[in-house]
């Protein structure tokens, strides 16, 4: 059985709340990832900040990502995974919440990120089509 922790990237790197949304972005590019997740000072994981969210939530709308916090993008309960569910529930929370990529957490710890990519290179042709599929906007 192929779970979470056998797929998950395990090198992850939290943008803090407290972070500014360009000091995100600069991550983001030195770390070659459209997404970062979100953590607290308390370690917990609050959100994600993906390269759209800069470009939708603060240039479009004339904000300056120097002055804008990464917590401030934080909205909602963030979708995760378990570090040891398997492949097809991740396939389901993927679907179902229609994300790109996913949290892996063990008890309360940030353990990794399940991207789109790792399912693709993990899985059969079938399941990565139909979640590509599942994935795609009308």
């Amino acid at each position: 059985m192929t779970t979470a922790r056998d797929i998950m990237t395990s090198d992850v790197t939290c943008a803090r709340e407290s972070e500014t949304v360009h000091d995100a972005a600069v991550t983001m590019a030195r770390k070659g990832v459209g997404a970062l997740p979100i953590c607290g000072e308390d370690n917990r994981l609050k959100g994600m900040i993906t390269d759209r969210d800069i470009v939708v939530k603060v240039l479009a709308e004339g904000k300056d990502p120097r002055a804008i916090h990464v917590g401030e993008l934080a909205q909602g309960e963030v979708v995760t995974i378990g570090a040891d569910d398997d492949a097809q529930q991740i396939l389901r929370t993927m679907s179902e919440h229609r994300v790109r990529r996913l949290p892996v957490i063990d008890g309360h710890d940030l353990v990794g990120i399940v991207a789109q990519a790792d399912v693709a290179r993990a899985l059969s042709n079938p399941s990565t089509g139909e979640l590509v599929e599942a994935l795609s906007y009308d």
